[in-house]
């Protein structure tokens, strides 16, 4: 075992301690659509609906559905945008005379997909095409993360993290308002609640579930009191924070590490492979942030899934040539 190990590079090392990871991430991820609806219909109906009417319901309602809206745009930006890929059978005999080349010029050529590499292209095995600047193959896209898609899966992870914070919150405070409507009544000077405070408690819920079934009697709406007690709807919250925590967390991740790689002008795979033959120079982190995010400078586009990114390619320097 030791020797197998020996024999892998560090890069390979990594890969296949990744795997086991990998594979729960895609059985989760893959199914994001339906857990994020699962937690919409969720806040929606026993959160939001029974709530009272204020400023606070509003706010966070808005602030939820915009972000919700974003996150779905942005994946779906992510997984129909094509990443880079490099046209396939470009290396031919009769292409590369045409590309005009001078001598010495050092031209890269794709063993598995025929095709002439450009700078910082890498092969992907899912999709069996070379992709420009290539990051990594994302299952919960379906895509490969590359040149021109890497904006849409940043503000991607950055808007699931948003709301998966935003839905914890909620779920946490509703759990905090039943603590402290259910519990207000303990005797502080005992451990046991008084049997008048009992008795008080005891009318009140009584008092409640009357008033709950007379709304839903006409209004079709359930109590807050009711929804907050219902034991499926703690066991719904519950399930809800739990996938709002490992989404947050998850992005989170994701988000910074995709931020480095922007920053440093690297991405995933060149980190892993730690290439030190370098055919390009790291461009200025500014330029950098500004190659994936618009060319134009920080504006209120680089949050929106909506404009169109003009990478700066790294290509093969010849007029003739182009990917």
């Amino acid at each position: 075992m030791i020797d197998i190990m020996a024999k892998l590079g560090s890069f390979e090392m990594f890969a296949a301690l990744c795997v086991p990871f990998l594979v729960l991430f895609e059985i989760l991820f893959s199914h994001s659509y339906i857990l994020m609806i699962f937690a919409q219909y969720v806040l929606i109906t026993i959160l939001f609906i029974p709530e009272e009417n204020s400023v606070a319901k509003v706010i966070n309602i808005a602030v939820f559905e915009f972000f919700t809206f974003l996150a779905f745009a942005a994946h779906l930006r992510t997984m129909f945008t094509d990443p880079g890929a490099v046209p396939k059978g470009t290396a031919t005999k009769e292409a590369i005379e045409q590309l005009g080349l001078i001598d010495g010029q050092v031209l890269y050529k794709c063993t598995k997909c025929c095709s002439i590499k450009p700078e910082r292209a890498h092969h992907c095995s899912v999709c069996q095409r070379c992709i420009r600047k290539m990051d990594h193959h994302c299952p919960w896209v379906n895509n490969c993360v590359g040149e021109n898609n890497q904006k849409f899966f940043v503000l991607f992870t950055f808007y699931i993290a948003i709301i998966s914070i935003h839905a914890l919150i909620l779920v946490c405070n509703h759990f905090m308002k039943c603590l402290d409507n259910d519990w207000r009544l303990i005797d502080p000077n005992s451990s046991s609640i008084s049997s008048s405070a009992a008795l008080s408690l005891s009318n009140n819920r009584i008092d409640h579930q009357k008033n709950s079934n007379i709304n839903l009697n006409k209004n079709g709406l359930h109590s807050s009191t009711t929804s907050a007690t219902a034991p499926i709807n703690i066991i719904l919250l519950i399930c809800v924070a739990f996938e709002g925590l490992l989404f947050a967390i998850f992005t989170l991740i994701m988000f910074v590490v995709q931020m480095q790689a922007i920053w440093n002008d690297e991405t995933s795979i060149e980190q892993l492979k730690k290439e030190t033959d370098k055919r390009w120079s790291r461009r200025q982190r500014w330029r950098s942030l500004r190659a994936v995010f618009g060319l134009k400078g920080f504006s209120i586009e680089w949050f929106s899934p909506f404009t169109k990114v003009e990478p700066l390619c790294y290509a093969i320097e010849s007029p003739n040539y182009n990917v």
